[in-house]
C-alpha cells in the first residue's frame, strides 16, 4: 500500500481532469467497438467509425451531445433484420425515461425490450407481423412513438432543405430530453444496401457530421456521416410508404 504522505505530491503532477477524460473516451471506444469485432462490413471512405481515433476526436469536439450518453446507456442490437425501427424505439423510450413494463426475468425491475415494446396499443399503428415481414416506414415510426404519448414530429426530407434538417436535428441533439431518429437508404451513403432506421447521438459543427448509433451492430459500427450525405440518403423514395421520401422523427415528451 502506498504511503498516504507521499500520495499528494504524486497526484499533484497529474492532470486529473485530463486523465478522467481519457478513461471515459477509452471506455466509450470499447463499448462501441466490442459487439462486432472482426465481423462488421468495411466502411466507405466517406464515413468515420466512432471508435476510430478520428471518430473519438469528433465526439470530444462535438457541440451537440445531449442525446449521446442517454442513448449509449441504452444502445442495443436489433434482434432481427427488420427490427431496426423497433430497436430504435426501445432505445429512445428507455433513454427518455417513460414508465416501462415489468420483465419477468428482471423482476422487480422495469425496462423496455424488443420483446415487450410492441403491444395492443402499438398494434393499432402497425402489427408485429407486418414489422417482422417488412419493417417500419417513417410515418409508422412516428405513429409508434406517438402511441406512447410522446411528441413525435415526422419530417420527410423532400419537404425540407439541408439547412432545415441540420438546424432541427442540431437543436434537438443539444436539448435535454429530445431525440432524433433517422430513416435513410444505406446505399446512398455507400453502405449495403436498403432502407434503415437508427438514432442520431451527436452533431459536430466543425466537420458538419452527425453520429449515427447504428442498431445493426452486427453489420456496421456507429459512424460519423456528413450532414449533406445523410440528408441525401433520407431524401430517397420509400416504396413501402407510397414512394414518399424517407426522413427523420423528432421525439420528446
Amino acid at each position: 500500500m502506498a504511503d498516504p504522505a507521499h500520495a499528494a505530491p504524486i497526484l499533484a503532477g497529474i492532470d486529473v481532469s485530463s486523465m478522467k477524460h481519457k478513461i471515459v473516451c477509452a471506455l466509450v471506444a470499447l463499448l462501441l467497438a466490442s459487439p462486432a469485432l472482426g465481423q462488421t462490413l468495411p466502411l466507405p471512405p466517406t464515413l468515420i467509425g466512432s471508435a476510430s481515433s478520428q471518430g473519438q476526436a469528433l465526439l470530444r469536439q462535438a457541440d451537440a451531445t445531449e442525446a449521446y450518453f442517454g442513448l449509449v446507456n441504452q444502445f442495443l442490437t436489433q434482434q432481427t433484420q427488420t427490427y431496426c425501427g423497433v430497436a430504435s424505439l426501445v432505445m429512445v423510450l428507455n433513454a427518455i425515461g417513460i414508465p416501462a413494463p415489468s420483465v419477468p426475468a428482471y423482476e422487480p425491475y422495469h425496462v423496455f425490450t424488443q420483446d415487450n415494446v410492441l403491444n395492443a396499443t402499438t398494434a393499432a399503428v402497425l402489427s408485429r407481423e407486418t414489422i417482422e415481414k417488412q419493417g417500419i416506414t417513417l410515418d409508422q415510426l412516428g405513429g409508434l412513438f406517438a402511441s406512447y404519448g410522446l411528441d413525435a414530429g415526422v419530417h420527410h426530407a423532400s419537404d425540407l432543405s439541408l439547412d432545415d434538417f441540420r438546424a432541427k436535428a442540431r437543436e434537438a441533439l443539444a436539448t435535454p430530453g429530445q431525440f432524433v431518429v433517422v430513416n435513410y437508404l444505406r446505399k446512398a451513403m455507400g453502405q449495403e444496401k436498403g432502407g434503415h432506421i437508427s438514432p442520431l447521438a451527436a452533431y459536430d459543427a466543425q466537420s458538419d457530421r452527425f453520429l449515427i448509433l447504428d442498431v445493426a451492430r452486427y453489420k456496421y459500427p456507429p459512424v460519423w456521416v456528413e450532414a449533406e450525405s445523410l440528408f441525401q440518403a433520407m431524401n430517397t423514395p420509400d416504396s413501402d410508404n407510397g414512394n414518399r421520401s424517407r426522413g427523420f422523427v423528432l421525439v420528446s415528451r
